[in-house]
């Protein structure tokens, strides 16, 4: 089976750092990785909110470098630290990224993620175009 990485110019020092590809097409599927709320210099905001904002922020850029969009998102996946304190202020977010026919939703409460001051990290399969 043929696999392309998708690696967006600002983000690639992740590819390059942590040796995994943002994102891969691959059978008429792309498979974004697991995005944290992290900014592009490597901080984290103490604010849940803002996470749950820059993670989806992340997650678009693969989206967009493969030419799709959230309307293309079949599938997503949402691990949480704190998931019933946050959950009604993420899906407050969520619904400003993505409208209906709304994907697949699983939402994992977990007790950490491997960046420290996580609380949020999303992932996605999108429909190839």
């Amino acid at each position: 089976m043929d696999k392309k990485a998708v690696i967006p110019d600002d983000i690639r020092s992740k590819y390059d750092k942590w040796h995994f590809s943002p994102a891969i097409e691959s059978g008429g599927f792309l498979f974004v990785s697991g995005c944290t709320g992290t900014r592009l210099n490597g901080t984290i905001s103490s604010d849940h909110e803002e996470q749950f904002r820059q993670a989806f922020e992340t997650v678009q850029k693969s989206l967009v470098k493969a030419g799709l969009s959230y309307s293309d998102v079949v599938e997503m996946t949402t691990y949480h630290v704190g998931l019933k304190n946050n959950l009604e202020v993420f899906k407050q977010v969520k619904d400003e990224y993505i409208g209906e026919p709304y994907p697949a939703w699983t939402a994992v409460g977990v007790t950490e993620l491997a960046v420290e001051g996580a609380v949020i990290e999303i992932q996605v399969t999108a429909k190839t175009r």
